[in-house]
């Protein structure tokens, strides 16, 4: 792949090219199954930002999207807005970067394997058993 060498991509070219490269993938699928990759691809693995701002250049238009892009986009999630997702300047104690239920993520993985405890070894040397 051959790029400008004085030319640095932007956060939206690379959202572009990223969304692209999924469309690529699953573009020798029939156009349903298709469809339905590129969302489910975006959905697992796409945090909310990534995808709030793919809506946001779609919504403006969608210069640059792979038509599969843009006909998967009703089918994947639209986060909420900062604001009413309570991560605006006074939402004290929310995870920065928009994660969590509230940015339209889910806890069901949690709530499916129970909390995962760290294990912990102690520096030094083994204890005699």
């Amino acid at each position: 792949m051959s790029h400008d060498e004085g030319h640095i991509m932007s956060t939206s070219e690379k959202l572009v090219r990223m969304a692209n490269q999924i469309a690529a993938f699953f573009h020798s699928k029939p156009r349903e199954e298709g469809i339905a990759g590129v969302a489910e691809h975006i959905n697992k693995f796409w945090e909310p930002r990534m995808r709030r701002q793919l809506f946001e250049m779609l919504d403006n238009g969608g210069e640059g999207f792979n038509e599969l892009v843009v006909a998967a986009s009703a089918r994947i999630k639209r986060p909420a807005a900062p604001e009413a997702a309570g991560l605006g300047a006074d939402a004290g104690g929310v995870v920065p970067g928009g994660k969590g239920p509230g940015a339209g993520e889910s806890n069901r993985r949690f709530a499916e394997v129970g909390p995962v405890l760290p294990l912990i070894r102690p520096f030094g040397p083994p204890s005699p058993r």
